[in-house]
């Protein structure tokens, strides 16, 4: 039974409870979360201590990620359980792991340049954009089944497949000055061709013409 306490005053709103908003399905999305910033250490702790462990953790981390990303989505629908936080939970935390994690890893294998760098900023910027046109979209999207028929724009997880060729690299010990593609000075600063893979996907994320079936 509830006390005059509970209710709230005319005029005001309920106070919101974040812990009490959450979902099961909020729950594997934060360890999405998680596994991105596992990444990203497992990274900087490489870059510390040269130890090679640590890389190849932040690689697998990042499929972990992903299949906590498609988990949570078939976790809410079998629970049929509506999160207030469950979009913008979700968006950011790809943007960490799908987003960032992989802008740190192509930094980490060597990517180190000026033009490197700018580029590496483009990625992540295009990968929240992305996400951002997502959520502010998908309602004008949905069809007659509620559901988004197709993503405007490549998903940010694709952003995986340059993760794997990068550890495609590590494994063959070219990286660093061994990158594939070598490296320009282009004016005053570094560009190692190899990045751009980095400016094509980050292209590919806001693309208005490009149109992918959403399962």
């Amino acid at each position: 039974m509830s006390s005059v306490d509970d209710v709230p005053p005319a005029g005001r709103k309920a106070r919101f409870s974040m812990l009490r908003s959450f979902a099961a399905a909020d729950f594997l999305t934060l360890a999405n979360a998680a596994c991105g910033m596992g990444a990203i250490f497992a990274c900087l702790h490489y870059l510390d201590s040269g130890n090679s462990v640590r890389l190849w953790i932040g690689f697998a981390l990042l499929p972990v990620a992903l299949a906590l990303d498609f988990l949570d989505g078939a976790v809410a629908r079998w629970r049929r359980q509506h999160s207030t936080l469950g979009a913008d939970l979700d968006s950011l935390s790809d943007i960490v792991s799908f987003g960032v994690a992989p802008a740190v890893i192509g930094y980490t294998v060597g990517m180190q340049g000026g033009w490197d760098t700018a580029v590496l900023v483009f990625f992540v910027a295009c990968g929240i954009a992305r996400l951002a046109r997502y959520n502010v979209t998908s309602d004008q999207l949905m069809g007659e089944s509620g559901k988004v028929p197709y993503y405007e724009g490549t998903p940010i997880p694709t952003s995986l497949v340059i993760v794997v060729v990068l550890a495609g690299a590590f494994y063959t010990g070219n990286v660093g000055v061994e990158l594939w593609g070598g490296s320009v000075e282009l004016g005053p600063w570094t560009l190692h061709p190899l990045v751009l893979v980095y400016a094509v996907s980050g292209s590919a994320m806001i693309s208005e013409t490009l149109r992918i079936p959403k399962p």
